[in-house]
């Protein structure tokens, strides 16, 4: 059998069950160690035997349920792989713009400090802690989550990326608050799913359920966080969240309930309300980048940098690959 005709029959094979289609070239890539170049150009080669048997396997696995990030071990985050299995929640793309538009706001609220506090609590796989860290040399980041093994995999993740970033066991604010922990920049992406919405079965029998759901309008987290987060923070500081898309209203609502300082919702390159930044003691100026989530052909995959925009890292345009 040859390449193509694997995909093609696994691509008719997933359509018919209604799952996503490019699950076969993806597992491919995988198996094969090809990129999408190297797969066309050898398209009617003969699949080796052994790549085809651990081929179908694996796509059973993936019918039966499994997310093909699990099965291949890793999701790619910002440009880098990292670890995810079923301890920790998947990185998606829309924290990837969480990340990006966090450094832009450290260009533009914390130009001139030599080093700058950063805590990322409920890390999860550590792909924002990390990221931060290795984009900005003057983060000192440390981060948190309240399971062990997710924190043990945050660990392998930053070992492997040579990331400089410290680790802590412990719910929420705890494992800071009990250090007399202080930082310029707070981050946090809480589970925000309400406990009772209905959410893809792919996603609810597979991710670890403390990751995904924020009590009864999902904002358990965020009033939890609000109501402590004070002490953590230097006289002047941005708290960085990612939030529900149709939680607006509401979150206004618990913003102005615990601070009196400026604060913003911000659109996903999709045009969702994605992400919350609040300004605290920090008189908010017309960000220079934030225009960049929603212009689309601005944002692409640099490589070695993920989906970062140009204009921030220096990428050329002919550089940007399609995501």
């Amino acid at each position: 059998m040859t390449i193509r005709e694997l995909i093609l029959q696994s691509e008719s094979k997933l359509e018919a069950l209604e799952k996503d289609v490019n699950v076969a070239k993806v597992l491919f890539y995988h198996l094969a160690n090809m990129n999408p170049q190297q797969l066309y150009l050898n398209f009617d080669n003969e699949v080796e035997r052994s790549v085809l048997e651990k081929f179908h396997n694996l796509l059973e696995e993936y019918i039966a349920g499994k997310p093909i990030q699990y099965i291949k071990g890793y999701e790619t985050f910002f440009g880098r792989d990292f670890k995810v299995n079923s301890d920790v929640l998947i990185p998606r793309y829309e924290t990837e713009e969480l990340v990006e538009q966090i450094l832009y706001r450290i260009d533009d609220y914390f130009d001139d400090y030599p080093s700058i506090e950063l805590c990322d609590v409920g890390t999860g796989s550590g792909a924002i802690a990390i990221t931060l860290a290795l984009e900005e040399a003057r983060l000192h980041v440390v981060a948190s989550d309240i399971s062990q093994k997710a924190v043990a995999v945050a660990q392998e993740n930053a070992d492997a990326l040579d990331a400089n970033v410290e680790f802590f066991v412990g719910d929420m604010l705890e494992p800071l608050l009990a250090r007399n922990h202080k930082v310029d920049v707070f981050v946090s992406n809480p589970p925000y799913i309400p406990q009772n919405q209905e959410i893809e079965s792919l996603v609810k029998d597979n991710e670890p359920n403390i990751a995904l759901f924020g009590g009864d309008d999902g904002l358990y987290f965020y009033r939890k966080i609000f109501a402590g987060v004070k002490p953590l923070l230097n006289d002047r500081a941005l708290l960085a969240f990612e939030m529900g898309f149709d939680q607006r209203e509401i979150m206004e609502r618990a913003v102005k309930e615990y601070f009196d300082d400026e604060f913003e919702i911000i659109k996903d390159i999709n045009g969702k309300d994605r992400m919350l930044f609040i300004y605290y003691n920090i008189e908010k100026n017309e960000t220079r980048n934030a225009a960049v989530v929603h212009s689309g052909p601005a944002i692409g995959r640099c490589p070695g940098h993920g989906r970062v925009s140009f204009q921030r890292r220096g990428c050329p345009i002919s550089v940007l690959q399609e995501l």
